[in-house]
C-alpha cells in the first residue's frame, strides 16, 4: 500500500474517532500523540477549542534523562500529565489515542495516567 494512501486512511480514521470522542469542560479530551521521535499528550476542552494542560517528551524534565517515544518514557509522560492535570483541577478525561492500537507504548502512558490518579 502507498504511503499517500495508508496516511489518507489514517486520518479518515481520526475524523471517524473524533465524532465520538469529545471532550468538555468537566471532562476534557486527553489527546495522546505519537511521533517518531516524541510524545504529546494534550488536555482540550472542545467547547471553548482550548488546551488545558499539556505534557510531552519535549518538555524540561527534573531528572534530565533524555526521553523517546518508547514505553520507558511513556510511562513518565503519563505521570508528568497526570500531574499536570491535577494541577489544573482535572480529575476525569475522556481518553482519545488517535485511532492507535491499545498496547505498547498506548498502555502503558494510559496506565501511568491511572495510577497517578486520572479517571477515564
Amino acid at each position: 500500500m502507498r504511503t499517500q494512501k495508508k496516511q489518507q486512511l489514517r486520518q479518515l480514521r481520526v475524523w471517524r474517532i473524533r465524532k465520538k470522542v469529545v471532550g468538555t469542560a468537566a471532562r476534557p479530551r486527553m489527546s495522546v500523540t505519537f511521533t517518531g521521535q516524541h510524545i504529546y499528550v494534550q488536555f482540550i476542552d472542545d467547547g471553548k477549542g482550548v488546551t488545558l494542560a499539556a505534557a510531552s517528551t519535549r518538555a524540561k524534565q527534573s531528572g534530565g534523562a533524555k526521553l523517546a517515544a518508547n514505553v520507558k518514557s511513556a510511562v513518565v509522560v503519563g505521570r508528568a500529565a497526570a500531574e499536570a492535570a491535577k494541577a489544573k483541577g482535572i480529575s476525569a478525561v475522556v481518553f482519545d489515542r488517535r485511532g492507535a492500537q491499545f498496547h505498547g507504548k498506548v498502555k502503558a502512558l494510559a496506565d501511568a495516567a491511572r495510577e497517578a490518579g486520572l479517571q477515564f
